[in-house]
Parts: C-alpha cells; structure tokens; sequence
C-alpha cells in the first residue's frame, strides 16, 4: 500500500504530481476550488483540517457522493503551501494588509502532528522558513529558473549543485506586469518549461515544478520506509 500525503493549500497540484511520482498517494486541501487538481481533491480550509486531525476527530469530506474519512494515523507525510503573497514583491502595497502570514501557524500544527512535513514557500518569504534549502529547475535539467525554498522535518538532504545561469531562462512571474523589457510567455511555453501538462496559465504561474517535489518524496519516502513495511 502507498504511504499517504497530506497537500495541504495544493492549488492546482504542481507539488502533487511530484509526490505522486515518488510514490505517495495524495490527497490535496485546498480553500479555494481547484478543478484541475490530478488527484483526491477537497475544498476546505488547511488549518481547520489540522486542528480537527490534532483533536483526534475523523475529517469527513464528501467525494462522488462518497463519505471519505481521514485520521492522523492514517496519514504518513505532509506538505504544505501557505499563501506567500504577505511578503511578496509582487503584491501591491496598498494589498499587504489583506494577506496574512499562515507559515507560524501551520508550521506548529504540523510539528504537533509528529509526521514528516515540508513547507514550501518564495524567495522573499525565506526568512520565515526554518533552515530552508532552495531548489532551481536548472537543478533538474529544466530551462527556467524558479526558486522555491523548503523547511522539512526531519531535515532532509538538499542538491550540492547551484542552479545554473542559462541564458533567457522561461520566466514563470505570477503577474501579468511587464518588468526591465521582459516577454510575457505562452502558457505552453511555460507548461513545457515546469513539464506540467493540465493547468491553466493563471495556475502555472503559482505552481512549482513537480520535479521539485518528486526529489523531496524520495527522501521521504526512505524515512518512511520502515513504516511502510509494517
């Protein structure tokens, strides 16, 4: 049976197929709907699923007019996401205030779970994160650079190669602004790029790679392996 992940605010499942790829069996939470996402999806707000799954209480979600209940024990690993725009660039000033930082919040829930966690986030939001390491798609063989940075628990081996200075990388921004000249890509320009196949534009310019995640999920999943056995 394949180890189960929690993908915790998934967006359209660029961390998702990654894991899947690593061998994990996902199931994505999301706030927001997200018809695209490949795998077991349901809307609900991450942090309450936490606090239900903490309280010992069975988190029921409804799918193909099916009852699906899910229990700590039951799950292996998990993943999360939080918004970054709180401390982004690129989110207008005046719409800081609307955007909270969730990092804190969901890292003591996870902790509380004793499961192996990652949580993912952008370059300007690293300082929140707990002893990150970065991870580029030049990395992976992938023409575009696109640095995330990930806190994991148990600490996890990181790449000992740099991302590589490639000239007129694929530029995935997130926003439709124009910057210093930059072209704006196509969608299958960037869907080729990140090698993700399902989401719309506005989805790839929030997903990472999942390239990413599919090497993170190998190392979690020889931590797990003992367990798995069992």
């Amino acid at each position: 049976m394949k180890p189960h992940l929690l993908d915790l605010f998934c967006g359209a499942g660029g961390a998702a197929m990654g894991y899947h790829r690593a061998g994990f069996e996902v199931v994505g939470v999301d706030i927001n709907p997200q018809p695209h996402y490949p795998f077991e999806f349901h809307q609900a707000d991450a942090l309450q699923v936490l606090e239900k799954l903490l309280d010992n209480r069975a988190v029921a979600f409804e799918k193909d007019n099916f009852q699906h209940l899910y229990i700590l024990s039951e799950i292996d690993a998990i993943h999360a996401s939080p918004p970054c725009e709180f401390g982004s660039r690129m989110t207008a000033k005046h719409c800081l205030v609307n955007h909270e930082n969730l990092i804190p919040d969901t890292r003591a829930r996870l902790r509380n779970t004793g499961k192996p966690f990652t949580i993912e986030n952008i370059p300007d939001n690293r300082r929140h994160l707990i002893n990150p390491f970065m991870l580029c798609g030049t990395m992976f063989g992938l023409y575009l650079h696109r640095h995330r940075y990930f806190e994991t628990s148990p600490v996890l081996y990181f790449l000992t190669n740099t991302c590589i200075r490639i000239k007129e990388p694929v530029l995935v921004t997130g926003c439709s602004r124009r910057k210093n000249g930059r072209r704006e890509y196509k969608r299958s320009e960037i869907s080729e790029a990140m090698n993700i196949n399902w989401m719309l534009k506005t989805e790839l310019d929030k997903a990472i790679p999942p390239a990413y995640t599919e090497y993170i999920g190998k190392y979690l999943m020889q931590v797990l392996a003992p367990e798995v056995k069992e």
